[in-house]
This record gives C-alpha cells, sequence and structure tokens, in this order.
C-alpha cells in the first residue's frame, strides 16, 4: 500500500492486540482515532449547514447524503474506540479547539466558497490520515482507509465550482485566493495539533520504535501534502 503523497510503502506491523502492547503506539492510536472522529462529526455538521445553503432540491439532498455518510463514518470510529477501552469524548477532546478554530478563522461567505472549503478540507484529511495508514497496525489501517472513502463530495465539488467558473470567469481568481488561504490555515492547525501530541508525532515520523519529535520528516510530509493539494486544485480549475 501506498500513500498518496509518495510516503512509500511499509509491511505490516502487525496486529491491534500485538501493537497495543506498546503504550505509546497505543497512545498515538487513541490520538488518531479521537482527531478523525471529531474530524468526521463535524464533517457531518458542515455538510448539513452547507445543504441549507444550496440553490437547489437536488444539490441540498446531495449534500445531504453526504452528511449522512459522514456521521456513518463517525459512528464507526466512535464503536471502535469504545471497543478497545477507550472514551470516545475523551479522545476527541484535544481536538475540539483546534478544529474550531479552523472553521472560526475561515467561515464562508457563500456556496461556492463552502464547496471549496469542504474539498479542500476533505482533501487535507485525506492525504495526512493516508500518510499515517502505512504506519498502523493492520485493524486500525483498514478502519482508517474504510472511513476514508469518498463520499462523493471531491467530484460534486469539482463539478459546481467548474461550471461556475464557465458562467462567470472572474469567480476563479476569488475561488483560487480562497483556496490558498484554506490550505495555509489548514496546514498551520495540522502541525500545531502534530507538534503538540508527542505519541503522535512520533508515529508520523516512522512508527512507534521511533522517538522524539522530526520537524524534518514532519515537513517532508506536508510537502507531500501540499503537493497534492496544487493538483486538486488544478482540477477545480483554480491556481494553487
Amino acid at each position: 500500500m501506498e500513500t498518496q503523497g509518495g510516503a512509500g510503502q511499509v509491511g505490516s506491523i502487525g496486529d491491534w492486540a500485538t501493537c497495543a502492547a506498546d503504550p505509546g503506539y497505543r497512545a498515538a492510536v487513541l490520538d488518531l482515532l479521537g482527531a478523525l472522529a471529531y474530524g468526521e462529526l463535524s464533517a457531518f455538521e458542515r455538510l448539513a449547514d452547507d445543504a441549507k445553503l444550496a440553490p437547489g432540491l437536488a444539490d441540498k439532498a446531495a449534500l445531504a447524503r453526504m452528511a449522512s455518510a459522514e456521521f456513518q463514518h463517525y459512528q464507526l470510529l466512535h464503536d471502535r474506540l469504545v471497543e478497545i477501552g477507550a472514551d470516545p469524548t475523551e479522545a476527541m477532546t484535544p481536538f475540539v479547539e483546534p478544529l474550531e478554530s479552523f472553521h472560526r478563522v475561515t467561515a464562508p461567505s457563500d456556496w461556492l466558497e463552502g464547496l471549496v472549503k469542504a474539498f479542500v478540507g476533505d482533501s487535507i484529511a485525506t492525504d495526512f490520515y493516508r500518510e499515517v495508514a502505512v504506519r498502523l497496525d493492520d485493524d486500525t489501517r483498514d478502519l482508517v482507509l474504510r472511513v476514508m472513502s469518498d463520499t462523493g463530495h471531491a467530484q460534486f465539488a469539482v463539478d459546481k465550482v467548474r461550471q461556475a467558473i464557465e458562467q462567470e470567469p472572474r469567480v476563479g481568481g476569488r475561488l483560487a485566493l480562497w483556496g490558498r488561504r484554506l490550505m495555509g490555515e489548514a496546514l498551520g492547525q495540522a502541525q500545531r495539533v502534530v507538534a503538540e501530541r508527542d505519541a503522535l508525532s512520533n508515529l508520523l515520523v516512522g512508527g512507534a520504535q521511533v522517538r522524539g519529535f522530526d520537524l524534518v520528516e514532519v515537513g517532508k510530509m506536508f510537502n507531500r501534502i501540499t503537493e497534492a493539494h496544487t493538483k486538486r486544485m488544478s482540477a477545480l480549475g483554480l491556481s494553487s
């Protein structure tokens, strides 16, 4: 398995029962699942809000279906945290403020900005978790990849944004600037979270056996995510 950003291939490190015997690894996975669970819950809320702004019934229904899929992903993570003896609320709590801070400073002003925001945010999250997935035990990796499966929102956003630019080319410049701002804010928050969560940062730079925050390795990971973002912005018809 290879991450989209080119992190490379890593063989199986074993199942959850074996790997969780390492307290550092267990702490990292609880952080990972907690961050992902709150991200999915937040995505559900944002898509439900975006549905209210949709210009037509078909768009409203499409976003409502996507919101439902995000909530189902959240439920899978919630149930897994309970299964491995963790409190889902406790696991999610450290990630509430960073994500809500991101949403506060990136509130979209209209329907199109909301679509670009969801597209950029989902893409960054997908790349980030796939970077981590190659370093996970088989059980956790399978869950993460299942939860990160596409709900259809990416193509929906691409189609709607490209259509809007075709109808009004000047929209493209504004949305390109918006996309750059979103990327900067998202990476800033993600880097802050990684730096503050020691177990998670250890996992990111090479697995539970690595000790100490390696800024160079984390920087390489975020560079790969940035490169993937540039390609996706082109798919939207926007410069990055």
